[in-house]
Formats: C-alpha cells, structure tokens, sequence
C-alpha cells in the first residue's frame, strides 16, 4: 500500500471513494482543484482514497466505450457483502474487462480496487498531489485510543440534534445520523466492516471506523487539514459536524467548493451560462432563427358550423397535427441557427456534455482525462479558486 503523509505542513484535502477506472470524472476535478489551492496558499495537496467505505454498487458500476457507444457496465467482486473497497480484489479478469471498456491501462500496484486506483492515478502524483490511505496499519492502529475516546463522547446524540436542527431551516440532509451508523467495525485482515450498536463491545483485533457523518473529524485528526476541497452532497453532510469540532478538540477546516469541469469536443465554443440552456435542448435560447418561422405562417381557422360534428373534430386534430409538425420546422430552425452560434451540431455536444442526461463529470470515468497531460493542465489552469464552472476544450 502507498501511503504519503505531508508532514506537518498544512494540508488541503479532497477525495472520492474509490472507483474503477476513477469514477466518477469529477474525483479528478476535486484533485486538481486541491492541488490548485495548495500551490496558491503553499500548502500540501493530499487526495484522500475513501477506501474504507463499502459502497459496492457504486465503485463497481461505471461507463465505458464501445464502438464510440456510451456502455454501462459493473464489475464483479467475489467478497463478502460489507468488504470495504480497499480489499477488494483486482483480478487479470478485472484488468481485461477494463481494458475492454478504457483501452490499455496501467497495472494496479497491488492486486485490489486501491491498488488499480494508485495506479491509474499516478499522472496526478507526478503534478504533487500525494495519495493518503485512512486504511494503512502505519496511520491507522495509532488513533484507536482517539476514536475510542470519541466514542464515548456521546457525539451520536450531538449528530441527532444537529440534523434535527438542519432539518427544520429546511437546509439538505443527504444522510442521516438518526438512521445511519455513527460507527462500524472494520476487520484489517478481511476488510469487512459492519455496524456497531451503541454499547456494543469492539472484537478483538478490529478497527473503530467512523461513519460517514463523523469522517471529516478522522481526516482531520490524521492529517493537518487546512482546507477541504468539497462538492455540493459532501458540503451538506459536512454540516453536521459542526457542533462536533470543539467538543472533539479540532479545528474545522475552510470548505472550498468543488467546481463544475465540461471538456469540450475540440471547435465548439460554448459558455457557462448557455450549458443549462443545451442541457435542456432549448435551441432558440442558444441561437434563434433570425428570420420567419413556420409557425408564423401556420393558417388558424375554424371549422365550418355546417360541417358534421365528426368532420369538424377530424379538421381540429388535423390542424393540431399539423402545427406540431410546423413546431418542429422551428426548432429544426433554431438547432441550424444555434450550430452557427456554437461551432457545431448542439445535438452532438449535449450527448457529449451531458451523457444519460448528466454532466459528463458525474457519468464518465476519470481515466480518458487522465491519460490528457495537455487536458490536465488546461484544467488545473482554470482552477483560480473562484469559477464555479471550468470549460475546457480537448484538443
């Protein structure tokens, strides 16, 4: 395992759950924009692999390319249900499935998810960013006294209260301490982890393991955070920290937000402000027509009273038909008149932008920007720590 540890210099932090073929996108987003800040504020930038959570579906389920063809696909682990994503296993059979989906790829420095997702990472560990496991015995077995002593702090009720107060300024609860585990038990030989009741006695040889509502407080105590680098779910359930730093006796760290990135095809020009416009296909918004519409020279008439009622209401449904089909005219208009304005085909670039309906970011792997030394540095170059929305176009 690789574990880099900064030191006792300050710390700007971001990361992801582990995914294969770093999924989703906007996990290299979160790095280059704490690699941004730290090179501003002199700071180390260190990427948190969110290796002890155990949400299978989502680091397993991911997209690829055939024959220029979005794919869905999932990967297989052979585990036990509750196996954190560190230790779960990355075969040759893995490796070949990737290769399928990305192309050729690095081989993982060790045969597991963490290890695929060291390796393919390393484009970012030659800028400066250094990975951090929470997951690695060096780090992990000395603050087993600190959690321990956490536990018994009684912050599970601190956490009740403060979702209750979120809840009610009707402020975002993307989990809830109320339901969800305050902590786990994580066995290192196996990599299970599973729910520890209040009262429940920690077995022999095993891990405290926060929940996710307590996990930016374990951050914090095993690096020098200064800063986080968040995206928008992230910052709401960061929220239910708040009450818990000093009682912990940490400081809380600056919250920057994660910003948007969209690479896009090369000879499109497209702005921020016209991306909801193209996610939604509303062409006119994106370039008008500039002359008449179809439309504006669709007959309206009525049908004669004298005419049987069921040839008067055939007449109406002919007439609606048929202005839907002068609609269409229009927009076909509108999509010629917003191609002059964006360089290209909008349809094209909204398949490209927006995947599934979703912004590329959150739909496609990490790895094709990965493997884009150029597109990496046009995005870090953008990251002034104040856009909320980075376009940058593949060359």
């Amino acid at each position: 395992m690789v574990t880099t540890q900064p030191g006792g210099q300050p710390v700007i932090a971001t990361g992801q759950q582990i995914g294969a073929g770093w999924s989703p996108a906007l996990s290299v987003a979160k790095a280059l924009a704490a690699l941004a800040e730290a090179r501003r504020t002199g700071a180390q930038a260190v990427y948190w692999l969110a290796d002890e959570d155990h949400d299978r579906a989502e680091v397993a389920s991911v997209v690829g390319w055939r024959q220029d063809r979005l794919v869905r696909h999932r990967f297989r682990f052979d585990t036990r249900p509750g196996t954190a994503t560190g230790w779960l296993p990355w075969t040759s059979s893995h490796q070949a499935e990737a290769a399928e989906l990305w192309g050729p790829l690095p081989e993982p420095q060790e045969p597991t998810l963490r290890g695929h997702t060291l390796a393919l990472g390393q484009p970012l560990w030659a800028l400066g960013l250094r990975p951090f496991s929470p997951t690695d015995p060096v780090v992990r077995e000395p603050i087993q006294a600190d959690l321990a002593r956490w536990r018994g702090l009684g912050l599970e009720a601190l956490l009740a209260r403060q979702a209750e107060r979120l809840q009610a300024e009707g402020a975002a609860l993307p989990l809830d301490p109320r339901v969800q585990a305050t902590w786990f038990s994580l066995d290192p030989r196996s990599g299970r982890r599973q729910r520890l009741e209040a009262g429940e006695i920690l077995p022999r040889g095993h891990w405290l393991s926060p929940g996710a509502a307590l996990r930016p407080l374990m951050q914090s105590l095993l690096l020098p955070v200064s800063g986080v680098v968040l995206g928008p779910s992230e910052r709401a359930y960061w929220r239910l920290c708040e009450p818990l730093w000093e009682r912990v006796g940490l400081p809380a760290p600056r919250i920057l937000p994660r910003p948007s990135v969209y690479v896009v095809p090369p000879g499109f020009r497209v702005a921020p402000g016209q991306l909801e416009a193209l996610r939604l296909g509303a062409w006119d918004r994106l370039g008008a027509w500039p002359g008449a519409l179809p439309t504006a020279t669709f007959p309206t008439c009525d049908p004669d009273p004298a005419w049987p009622a069921a040839v008067r209401l055939r007449f109406r449904s002919e007439l609606a038909r048929s202005r839907d089909r002068f609609v269409k005219l229009d927009r076909r208009l509108h999509r010629e008149a917003a191609a002059e304005a964006l360089g290209g085909d909008p349809e094209r670039l909204r398949q490209t932008l927006f995947p599934f309906s979703r912004p590329q970011e959150r739909v496609l792997p990490g790895l094709p920007w990965l493997r884009d030394e150029a597109l990496l540095a046009g995005i870090l170059e953008r990251m002034d720590g104040t856009a909320p929305v980075i376009l940058v176009e593949q060359a």
